[in-house]
């Protein structure tokens, strides 16, 4: 694993670069998802961090499959909270790739769509996992999925819906992504467990389902978000707030 690279830059080298406690690089796997749930058992700490150069089995929301050939970034991070929201954790790391992009593109493009997409260009660009283990009411870990289409090839059928960021960055590496984005994400396990009020403004301005007609999770309007994550919906009569579900546009 030693002898691995990421853009020219030595595996054993990653962990200090970004100030986590280990960064684990891989050829192929499965899934980095699923990796971080097998190393928390185990005693990894807080922060370790799996990246594949490609994964066989990328997991998405609700079982769905995430095609993720060579060229982009199938990151898993394993946090330790005390406690945490899923909800709150997802946005925060939506946050974060936005984050991290904007700043490579520098000016504010990428748009949020709840609960787990990052869109560039009306396009997605990136796709959130997170997943807690309990044992009775107390959380034991979070696994954090992250899958950034980078320099990646993206498959014929799904073309006109995702996008890699070297359509709109020929230059760029998975490594200035990730230079942004893994110190970000090591920070998230020590937020409030509820979205702060810059928190929520941030997410309001790439709010991509703000004002929406939808047909799923609820029939109704988009109105933003709570808070604790939730999806606010207005049904008319009254507004509702979705804590899961799939988005589907009226």
């Amino acid at each position: 694993m030693a002898r691995l690279t990421l853009d020219g830059v030595p595996a054993a080298d990653l962990a200090g670069r970004w100030g986590v406690p280990q960064c684990g690089l891989f050829r192929e796997l499965g899934s980095t998802f699923n990796a971080i749930h097998d190393l928390a058992p185990q005693g990894a700490p807080p922060g370790t961090v799996v990246i594949a150069e490609e994964q066989t089995a990328g997991r998405g929301r609700d079982g769905r499959t995430w095609h993720s050939p060579a060229g982009g970034v199938w990151l898993g991070m394993l946090l330790r909270p005390a406690r945490a929201d899923l909800g709150v954790i997802a946005v925060r790391v939506g946050l974060a790739v936005a984050d991290a992009v904007d700043a490579l593109l520098g000016r504010r493009e990428t748009r949020l769509k709840w609960p787990n997409d990052v869109l560039l260009g009306e396009r997605k660009l990136a796709g959130i996992l997170c997943e807690g283990r309990w044992h009775g009411d107390t959380l034991q870990w979070l696994a954090v999925g992250v899958g950034v289409n980078v320099c990646n090839a993206i498959p014929a059928p799904v073309a006109r819906r995702a996008v890699a960021l070297e359509e709109w960055l020929p230059a760029v590496r998975r490594l200035d992504v990730l230079d942004r984005l893994v110190p970000a994400l090591a920070g998230l396990a020590s937020g409030e467990p509820v979205l702060s009020e810059r928190e929520c403004a941030a997410f309001a301005t790439r709010d991509w389902l703000q004002g929406r007609q939808l047909r799923s999770p609820a029939a109704g309007r988009a109105r933003g978000l709570r808070p604790d994550g939730a999806l606010l919906v207005d049904l008319g009569a009254a507004t509702i707030a979705v804590r899961q579900g799939h988005v589907e546009l009226a």
